[in-house]
């Protein structure tokens, strides 16, 4: 599991930094994607790598800080779909005009995918290794 969350972390990163440099690629990539099936398959992708971060948690330095990012990203795969394809479309509509709210997610998303990064390539500490789940 820790290579599937350095994985996701990677894929975050670059995402992440490409939101940052041209949120108006991004936002084109992102209205591809919002269609029926796209919603419940990016919901469904989502999900899955909320688990992986949950799954990988216990074998590395931040299980907390990991298992909270992976429950985050299930509620957002959750959420887009109970919420509905409408309203899922007029808030990406409305991130499109505040490109400075685009850049900033990006930024934190950016952070998040270095953390989990740390997180799995270093080894918990003697102390940290006997975490309870």
């Amino acid at each position: 599991m820790r290579i599937a969350a350095l994985l996701l972390a990677i894929i975050t990163i670059v995402a992440s930094i490409a939101g940052i440099v041209s949120p108006d690629t991004m936002m084109t990539l992102r209205r591809s994607y919002y269609t029926p099936s796209g919603l419940y398959v990016g919901g469904a992708i989502r999900i899955a790598m909320g688990l992986v971060l949950i799954l990988a948690a216990s074998n590395s330095r931040w299980p907390r800080i990991l298992r909270a990012f992976g429950s985050l990203m299930c509620l957002q795969g959750i959420m887009a779909n109970l919420l509905g394809l409408e309203r899922a479309r007029a808030v990406l509509e409305w991130e499109a005009i505040h490109t400075a709210f685009l850049r900033a997610g990006a930024t934190v998303a950016l952070i998040s995918g270095a953390i989990i990064a740390i997180a799995v390539t270093t080894k918990p500490s003697e102390g940290q290794s006997k975490v309870a789940p």
